[in-house]
């Protein structure tokens, strides 16, 4: 196998690796929110696409200049996101699980999404510092790790959505949780 090949099947599975906590976020919200509008549905994949593919590409133009001060608080930077995200969904949901109708009819925000999107990607920064120290092609790495984050919360955004409808609030409470996981993962990582 020649050397291209060779790195794109390493930048691939390095994509997916970098993809999980994406995909967990993207389950996490169309669980609670089975209903959301075609727009959202698509901002969630792109955004999160964007910061995996934009954070290893900065963090290999930083180098290593910045990345000790990134990486010695990545996790709490995560953890702080992802908690109160996690956080308010669990408190709305059950807010709406005990009155169903003071439920807020916004759900998720693209605000939210653009957070989600920063928190989820902070780890693909340091691996954008470690690729430069190999000198590896960022146009490669980058544009593979973008494309598979796409497509597996592509994928996960269909089952995400089936599940949703039948859950409800039950599925928000659910998500909340594992956003504070997610969170707590990086925090201890």
């Amino acid at each position: 196998m020649d050397s291209l090949a060779a790195n794109l099947i390493e930048a691939l599975v390095l994509g997916v690796a970098l993809a999980m906590d994406a995909m967990a976020v993207t389950l996490s919200n169309a669980l609670c929110e089975p209903g959301m509008p075609r727009a959202k549905k698509l901002a969630m994949p792109i955004m999160f696409a964007l910061f995996q593919m934009g954070m290893p590409i900065l963090g290999y133009c930083g180098g290593t200049l910045i990345a000790p001060i990134i990486e010695a608080y990545a996790g709490i930077v995560s953890l702080a996101i992802l908690g109160f995200v996690g956080g308010k969904m669990i408190v709305e949901a059950v807010r709406e699980l005990r009155e169903p109708e003071s439920c807020s009819t916004e759900g998720l925000t693209y605000r939210t999404i653009f957070f989600e999107a920063i928190a989820t990607s902070i780890d693909a920064f340091v691996v954008g510092v470690s690729l430069a120290a190999s000198g590896a092609n960022m146009v490669l790495y980058g544009g593979a790790i973008g494309v598979t984050t796409l497509v597996c919360c592509l994928i996960v955004l269909v089952i995400g959505r089936r599940l949703g409808s039948h859950f409800g609030p039950k599925a928000e409470v659910v998500g909340g949780i594992v956003l504070i996981i997610i969170g707590l993962k990086a925090f201890f990582s």
